[in-house]
C-alpha cells in the first residue's frame, strides 16, 4: 500500500539559516575578504555594525555538465568566405557580456550584476573574530571553565555512610513501624481485653471455655511474632544528606587601555589608537560574560578617565610614559585581584618619550605589570624607533604573553590587531 505524508507545518522565522550557513562556508573566503574591506572603511563607533557584500557572479557559478552531439561530423558554413577545409577557428575576442566590448554604450547584449549579500550584525562579528584567540588560551580557558561549590539540597534515599543523617533515618523508621503495625496492634489489645474477659468469666470443668482461651492465646502469640517481625531499621528508613553542586562564575575580565595623549599624538593618531582599542574591546566581549574597562590617558601626568573622556578630551602636555604605567598597577592592587580576574593591558603611544623615563617603563613592565597580566601588548602608532620602542624590545625575549606592533595607517589596524590575536598555528591575515 502506497502512503503520502504531507508536511502541513508552518514554516518558521528562521527557515532560511540553514541556507545562509551553507553560502558562508561555501564562500567563506569571499565573505572574509569582503569583512576586511568593510572594517578599512568604518569609524571606530560603526564596527559592530552588519554589511551588503557584493560576490562576482564569476565566483557564485554552478558548474554544469553539457551533452554535446558526439560522433564525427562535417559542418559547412554557408557564405564562408575565409575558412577552408582543416581551419581552426579562434574563439570571439571580447569579455564575457553581450556588449560590443568597445567600452562605449551599446544597444545590444545583456549582462549581470554582482551578487549581493547582506550580513546580520552577528554574522559579521563571526567572521570578523572567526580565527582569533586569546593569547595563552590554556590559562584563559582554566579561568573560564565555572568555579563549583557544594550546596546542601534536602537529603536522598541513597548516598555514602558519610552523609547518612541518623537522625532523619530514625524519624522515618519509627514512622514506617507506627504505620505497619498500628492496625495489629490494635487487634492485639483488642484480643487482649477478650482473653481477659474470657478467663474472668470460665468456671472450673468448662471444655469449651478453655479451648476458646488456648486458641485465643495462639492467636495473640501469632500476631506478636508478626509485629516482632517487622524490622526495627529498614533500608528504605535511611536518609542521606543530598548536596549538589552549582557554579560560580569566575569568568571576569577587565582591560586597561593606556593612550599616549602628549603633544606628538596628533589627531591621526589618536584615531588609530582609538580603532584598536574598540577592536580589542568588541573581542574581549565575545569571550567574558562580564567584562570591565579602565581608561587611562597621560601626558607627564596619568588619569583614570571616562569612556567619554578617553576618546574626546583635549587636555594635552609633554611626555612621561611610567605614569601611566604605576597608576595601572595601584588599580590592579587596590580593586582587581588577578586570582579573580583576567587582567589584560593594551597600550598606544608613538614610542615619543623622556629619554631617562623609558627605562623605567621596561622595568615596571617586567616587574610589576606583566607577572600580572595574561597578556600585554605595544603598538606604535608611528614608524620611528624611538627609545620606548627599543626597551620594549627587550621583554619580548622573555616575556611570551607580551607583543608589540606598529601600525601607521587605518588599513594596518585590521591587520596588526590579527597578528596580536590570531589562534596558534593559524595564519596572520
Amino acid at each position: 500500500m502506497l502512503q503520502s505524508i504531507i508536511d502541513r507545518r508552518l514554516a518558521g522565522k528562521n527557515k532560511s539559516i540553514g541556507n545562509r550557513e551553507r553560502f558562508l562556508r561555501r564562500y567563506k573566503d569571499q565573505v572574509r575578504e569582503a569583512v576586511k574591506r568593510a572594517i578599512d572603511g568604518r569609524g571606530i563607533r560603526d564596527i559592530e555594525r552588519g554589511e551588503d557584500i557584493h560576490i562576482p557572479k564569476r565566483d557564485i557559478s554552478e558548474p554544469v555538465f553539457g551533452h554535446g552531439q558526439g560522433g564525427v561530423r562535417e559542418v559547412v558554413h554557408p557564405g564562408n568566405k575565409d575558412y577552408v577545409r582543416g581551419d581552426r577557428i579562434e574563439r570571439p575576442k571580447g569579455g564575457q557580456g553581450g556588449g560590443s566590448g568597445s567600452g562605449q554604450a551599446s544597444d545590444s547584449g545583456e549582462g549581470e550584476d554582482d551578487f549581493v549579500f547582506t550580513l546580520s550584525k552577528e554574522e559579521f562579528m563571526q567572521v570578523f573574530f572567526e580565527d582569533l584567540a586569546l593569547p595563552h588560551l590554556i590559562r584563559t580557558q582554566l579561568a573560564e571553565v565555572p568555579e563549583w561549590k557544594s550546596q546542601r539540597a534536602g537529603y536522598s534515599s541513597d548516598g555514602t555512610p558519610n552523609n547518612l543523617h541518623v537522625v532523619r533515618s530514625m524519624r522515618g523508621a519509627i514512622g514506617r513501624r507506627i504505620a505497619i503495625g498500628a492496625g495489629s496492634r490494635r487487634e492485639l489489645r483488642e484480643m487482649q481485653d477478650r482473653l481477659a474477659e474470657l478467663k474472668t468469666a470460665c468456671k472450673p470443668g468448662d471444655a469449651a471455655a478453655e479451648r476458646a482461651i488456648k486458641a485465643l492465646e495462639a492467636e495473640i502469640e501469632q500476631l506478636r511474632a508478626r509485629l516482632e517481625r517487622i524490622p526495627y531499621l529498614d533500608p528504605i528508613d535511611l536518609r542521606y544528606r543530598s548536596r549538589i553542586r552549582v557554579p560560580v562564575p569566575t569568568s571576569k575580565a577587565v582591560m586597561f587601555c593606556l593612550m599616549d595623549v602628549s603633544g606628538s599624538m596628533d589627531e591621526g593618531r589618536k584615531e588609530l589608537s582609538k580603532r584598536f582599542f574598540i577592536l580589542l574591546y568588541l573581542f574581549l566581549t565575545r569571550h567574558y560574560e562580564k567584562i570591565e574597562l579602565v581608561f587611562i590617558r597621560h601626558h607627564t601626568q596619568a588619569q583614570e578617565v571616562t569612556e567619554d573622556e578617553f576618546f574626546h578630551a583635549r587636555e594635552t602636555g609633554g611626555t612621561v610614559v611610567s605614569s601611566a604605567l604605576v597608576l595601572m598597577e595601584e588599580i590592579i592592587r587596590a580593586r582587581y585581584s588577578p586570582s579573580e580576574w583576567n587582567i589584560y593591558g593594551a597600550q598606544a603611544s608613538d614610542g615619543d618619550n623622556w629619554h631617562h623615563d623609558s627605562g623605567r617603563c621596561r622595568e615596571l613592565l617586567n616587574d610589576k605589570i606583566l607577572p600580572l597580566c595574561r597578556y600585554y601588548a605595544y603598538v606604535q602608532v608611528a614608524e620611528e624607533e624611538q627609545n620606548l620602542w627599543e626597551e620594549y624590545t627587550q621583554l619580548l625575549e622573555v616575556n611570551r604573553h607580551f607583543a608589540m606592533r606598529k601600525a601607521t595607517s587605518a588599513d594596518q589596524i585590521y591587520p596588526v590587531f590579527r597578528e596580536l590575536f590570531k589562534k596558534e598555528g593559524a595564519k596572520a591575515a
